[in-house]
């Protein structure tokens, strides 16, 4: 049996009066009035083990590891704002701030539409910085580029596997806007240059770097405490 879930932005609070270009606009593109067709039921992740999960198969799957990653960007990023580091600038401010806002409205989106889909959800994740001073500037950019540069290439390795339309369409427009955070930090720690364009995030064709799921796992792997598997993706 098929269920469809209807998700808007209605309701999200975001401080529309910056003036930058990671205003609200960006968010509306990758959420605003966006629909998902369930998928069917034992398309459901399984558990593993009492307190170990697998992602699933198929679209349930690929959902499910785009909720982790949205999961452990605005845990960050609310750790970020909720005790900015010492001399952060104004511009700054404004750019995590913004960050903060879209990061949560991915995760709460991601929430509401899996739980619409199924009833099988990936369950809350903890998450630990053991080599992250949320004090010092460079050890927190140096951060947040690390998880929108591994966004980034996480959405555009999982595209592959998607098979509803809907769902690609929705995971190019999330994609999206992760590209322009990335930047946007990407000219924080270097202002005016073409480090957004990196030999280091861009390939040979000028297009964004693809990773796999599994390579993106292994990357976040030290950030994220609460064990999971996707079997599917030889992630064990």
């Amino acid at each position: 049996m098929k269920k469809t879930i209807q998700v808007s932005n209605q309701g999200a609070t975001l401080d529309t009066s910056r003036r930058n270009f990671l205003k609200l606009s960006g968010v509306g593109l990758a959420v605003a009035g966006l629909t998902l067709i369930g998928c069917d039921d034992n398309e459901d992740f399984q558990i593993i083990e009492e307190s170990k999960y697998d992602l699933g198969t198929g679209d349930v799957g690929v959902l499910n590891y785009a909720y982790a990653l949205e999961q452990l960007e605005a845990d960050f990023y609310t750790k970020v704002v909720n005790n900015f580091y010492t001399g952060i600038s104004s511009i700054e401010k404004e750019v995590f701030t913004d960050l903060y806002h879209h990061e949560v409205i991915h995760r709460d989106f991601f929430k509401a539409a899996i739980s619409g889909a199924t009833d099988h959800v990936l369950p809350k994740l903890e998450f630990l910085y053991p080599n992250v001073n949320f004090s010092d500037r460079n050890s927190v950019l140096a951060t947040a580029k690390a998880l929108e540069d591994t966004g980034v290439a996480a959405y555009n390795g999982a595209g592959k596997y998607i098979t509803n339309a809907a769902y690609l369409v929705i995971a190019g427009k999330i994609v999206s806007v992760e590209a322009r955070h990335a930047s946007a930090i990407r000219n924080l720690i270097n202002p005016g240059s073409a480090d957004f364009s990196g030999d280091d995030v861009i390939d040979a064709n000028g297009l964004d770097l693809a990773k796999e799921p599994k390579d993106i796992v292994m990357a976040a792997g030290a950030f994220i405490k609460t064990p999971f598997t996707w079997k599917e993706r030889g992630i064990n």
